[in-house]
């Protein structure tokens, strides 16, 4: 199983603070660079394929914008786990194959932690698990195929097993 180094931010985390106002001229490569410098400067050029942010409540909160969502994406990022999202930020999200996991208890992980994620939860390095709110199997297969572009694509292929 893969593991994931954490990225703490806190509650009420907005869209303009993933894909800063700014720069939405520009193309997302150069959204990415810029997101979350408003809460973590370092994020852009530290984060790692693989890494996940994990933040307090109403994450995503603000306008609808995808590229904030886009910019995690873009960025390699691998889930992000909260105990709860905005809910078009949700849907942006998914759209983009981006994991969103629920976790009530998302507070409890440290900045820096390395993680594993499990089909019900978080795993910690002591073992202690995490539980998530389980997520619908059509969802789940958005985020293997990379979003729902990829599944509609795949669909008009003629594969229907999406």
């Amino acid at each position: 199983m893969k593991t994931s180094r954490v990225w703490k931010l806190g509650a009420d985390v907005d869209t303009d603070a993933l894909a800063p106002g700014a720069y939405m001229k520009n193309g997302i490569e150069v959204i990415a660079q810029h997101c979350l410098e408003v809460l973590r400067p370092d994020f852009a050029k530290g984060v790692r394929p693989g890494d996940i942010v994990v933040a307090g409540r109403n994450f995503g909160i603000g306008s609808s914008r995808e590229q904030a969502a886009g910019a995690l994406v873009h960025l390699g990022v691998r889930a992000v786990v909260a105990p709860s999202f905005s809910g078009l930020f949700f849907r942006n999200a998914f759209n983009l194959g981006l994991l969103l996991l629920t976790c009530p208890e998302a507070e409890l992980l440290q900045d820096a932690e390395v993680v594993t994620l499990v089909h019900a939860g978080v795993q910690r390095d002591d073992g202690t698990l995490l539980a998530c709110h389980p997520i619908p199997d059509f969802l789940m297969n958005m985020i293997h195929a990379g979003g729902l572009m990829n599944v509609l694509k795949r669909r008009s292929q003629g594969n229907r097993h999406e």
